[in-house]
């Protein structure tokens, strides 16, 4: 999450235009910094071809709203500190070491969002407090639920910054969420966050930061694109810079490495430093992942593998009637609703499919339209939609299998019926996920949502307005917690429906192939 919104934040809250820095070079941020470790390249693009970067999409926002949020939670720790800060209508960036030198000279002992440069780089902390004659400590507040080292690397600039300025650091904390804090009432502050010391981690990565620092201002100096390659990703997912890639260096054939499955850094160098070029072509030699070997076998076949006696026994198992079940959820930072702890997945919404002895097929739905927990509601009609006896299948049991114990949790009278229904649950994605129905074309995934349109291309999520299950979250979000669409209500809850119903009947037909596979 932190490492989207540092994204966010060099989109949306960088200063100055390229055309400032050709004639007037920019000191090098916190942001600038960590982009520069994600990927050299990332901090190039944005130095010199933002064009290229990804547009900030709603998903994006709305990560960046969750973390501010935190912020704005956890600075109430600190009831008397002295704010600097900076916004785009009063165009105050540039005043802000000033106005932060007058904070510290006032003799505030507590300051938030100020900003210190020294030679060329800078940083906006989050948290300074006065521990000494010019000595200081430094938090970073982070919506995470635990340290991360991307963490650690961003207190090492800030440290080298405050210190390049003549500022002596003590001990440096990050203040992260407790995702144990389960809400009882009003907000707790103090149990929902949990304040960690990080000095000796920080000091064991100084030296390492301070060369990377001169790297990245040398890839800010240079008119040349640094070596674009996947295998200099430091911190962040690979995933996020292979998008970009595929973007800046296109590849024809449609199996290439970069296609590969689980990659990581050090495996993509490899496979580069051996001049492979496709997935086929990958040695079996290397350190690969059972899934990477598996999608490298089907490649190369270049056929559908299908195991159909495991198939068989695994349909074998199931009972009529057969239910068909996806949940949708919100996740939030802050939590919602009492017996609820951050992030954790709150149904909101449901779609039950039902196939009976005679192979008659029916659906049944719930979507929560207030802002109330929907636990009870919805546990009332699933009670009424589901039946006591039959197999229920969901897509990835672990999700809907935690969301049932989390229900019979927080509302007790509910959870033997919670119970029996995890004990009758069967995951159809099993097929999919041990590799007994592979396609080349599924690139090592068992998502419904890869193995869906090359199996029956006929069914598409493309043509539904709501695509996936994180725009569903946030739609859902907007609409019940922000009062949002208030002119489109009824058009919006039809979209989340539409989205829900498709995942269940995207079930059945994948239920209907397998079974017509082993007949």
């Amino acid at each position: 999450m932190d490492g989207r919104k540092e994204i966010f934040k060099f989109q949306s809250a960088v200063y100055y235009s390229y055309t400032h820095f050709v004639i007037n070079p920019m000191p090098l941020s916190k942001s600038d910094y960590m982009l520069f470790l994600r990927h050299p390249a990332w901090l190039w693009l944005k130095k010199h071809d933002k064009s290229k970067l990804p547009e900030v999409d709603a998903a994006l926002r709305a990560l960046f709203d969750d973390g501010h949020l935190f912020e704005e939670y956890a600075e109430t720790l600190f009831p008397d500190a002295l704010r600097v800060g900076f916004s785009f209508e009063e165009n105050n960036y540039r005043s802000m070491p000033r106005r932060t030198k007058e904070a510290i000279d006032s003799g505030a002992e507590t300051i938030f969002q100020g900003r210190i440069e020294a030679d060329r780089i800078t940083c906006i902390f989050d948290v300074l407090q006065k521990a000494g004659e010019h000595e200081y400590d430094l938090t970073e507040i982070k919506s995470s639920t635990e340290v991360k080292d991307e963490h650690i690397f961003d207190l090492a600039f800030q440290k080298m910054v405050l210190e390049n300025a003549g500022f002596t650091v003590r001990k440096l904390f990050v203040i992260h969420v407790n995702n144990k804090y389960v809400k009882k009432g009003a907000i707790e502050i103090e149990k929902l966050t949990v304040r960690e010391e990080v000095t000796e981690k920080v000091m064991a990565v100084m030296d390492q930061t301070r060369e990377d620092i001169n790297k990245a201002l040398a890839v800010c100096d240079s008119p040349v694109a640094p070596d674009l390659s996947p295998r200099h990703v430091r911190v962040g997912p690979l995933s996020e810079w292979m998008a970009i890639y595929e973007l800046l260096c296109p590849h024809t054939h449609p199996h290439n490495i970069y296609k590969l499955c689980r990659p990581n850094a050090e495996l993509i160098g490899a496979l580069e430093d051996l001049n492979v070029k496709l997935i086929a072509d990958i040695p079996e030699n290397l350190k690969l992942h059972p899934k990477q070997r598996a999608q490298i076998q089907v490649t190369k076949a270049d056929s559908r593998i299908v195991q159909k006696e495991k198939i068989r026994a695994f349909l074998s198992q199931f009972v009529y009637p057969l239910y068909f079940f996806d949940y949708e959820t919100v996740s939030t930072v802050i939590p919602q609703f009492d017996g609820t702890h951050p992030y954790q997945q709150v149904p909101f919404q449901y779609s039950l499919h039902k196939i009976d002895e005679q192979g008659l097929m029916s659906h049944t739905e719930f979507l929560h339209t207030n802002h109330s927990n929907p636990g009870v509601p919805l546990l009332e009609q699933l009670q009424k939609d589901i039946g006591e006896k039959g197999t229920v299948l969901v897509w990835y049991e672990p999700f809907e299998k935690g969301r049932n114990t989390e229900l019979g949790e927080m509302f007790p009278a509910y959870a033997p019926f919670m119970s029996e229904v995890n004990d009758r649950i069967r995951d159809l994605m099993t097929p999919f996920s041990q590799d007994w129905y592979m396609d080349k074309n599924f690139f090592g995934s068992a998502s419904i949502k890869k193995v869906l349109p090359i199996l029956i291309s006929e069914f598409s999520y493309e043509t539904l307005d709501i695509q996936e299950g994180q725009t569903a979250s946030r739609k859902w979000k907007e609409l019940v917690f922000d009062g949002a669409y208030a002119q489109n209500k009824e058009e919006v809850m039809r979209q989340l429906l539409a989205y829900c119903k498709m995942d269940t009947l995207a079930m059945v037909q994948l239920f209907k192939l397998l079974e017509s596979e082993v007949r």
